[in-house]
This record gives C-alpha cells, structure tokens and sequence, in this order.
C-alpha cells in the first residue's frame, strides 16, 4: 500500500489513496473543493521509498474537501481552593476533513490513485404494513 508523509497546519500526516483525515482548518476553502498540499516529506510503497531534504520537489498530493467543521467542546475548568474564585471556559477547535484522492511522484506521474466513490443513492425502504 503506497503513502505519503504530508505538511500542513505546522503538523505532518502519514496518507494513504482514499483515507479520510481532520486537519487544520484550511482557510479559505469552501466544502467540495480540489486541494492540493505541495509539502511532501516523504513517498512510497513496499519497494521503493522517496524522501526529500527537507520536501520532495514536484512531488504532491491532491484531495477533496469534505466539509469545514468544529470539534467537540473541550472545558477549561479552573478553581483556587478555598477562595471561592472559578472559571469555567470551553474551546471547540476547528478543523477541515478531506478525503485523499491522489498521491503524485516527483516526475508528475500518479503513483497512487483512490477507487471512485458514488455517492449513496437515498433509497426509499418499503414500508411493511402488519394487519392486525
């Protein structure tokens, strides 16, 4: 199964053709949108491994922006103990969930292609009556 080693958001994320990953907010992106992430630090497979110092020039990956979202609410709790003095925060992190599409070598060739997926055809379940 081939990789790729990717750098966005000031993190790096190990790919693969056709996973599904939350990163860092992309800015200025709207949902259904090609993006493609240009700092590749490393590619392969199972017999061949490319690793650039420190990007693999002309190598990169494109993929699809599913949606720009929130995450959970994550609460920031802090007490002085017997001063009665509290606060209570929250923070929800957002983030971009993309689905990878294809991985490209550093000579421009695809190394590394997902399965076209179909959108889910909403089907209308027949409803079973009971006679009673």
């Amino acid at each position: 199964m081939s990789y790729a080693v990717i750098q966005t958001g000031g993190k790096q994320y190990k790919v693969k053709s056709g996973e599904i990953l939350k990163i860092e907010k992309l800015r200025d992106s709207k949902a259904d949108t090609k993006i493609e992430f240009d700092e590749v630090l490393a590619y392969g497979d199972s017999k061949l491994i490319e690793v650039g110092a420190p990007i693999v020039q002309g190598a990169k990956v494109e993929a699809n922006l599913i949606k720009n979202s929130k995450n959970r609410t994550v609460l920031i709790f802090k007490k002085r103990r017997r001063q009665n003095s509290r606060r209570k925060n929250g923070h929800r992190q957002e983030y971009s969930m993309i689905r990878i599409n294809k991985i490209f070598s550093k000579d421009g060739k695809v190394f590394s292609e997902a399965e076209k997926v179909s959108k889910p055809s909403k089907k209308k379940e027949a409803k079973k009556e009971v006679s009673k």
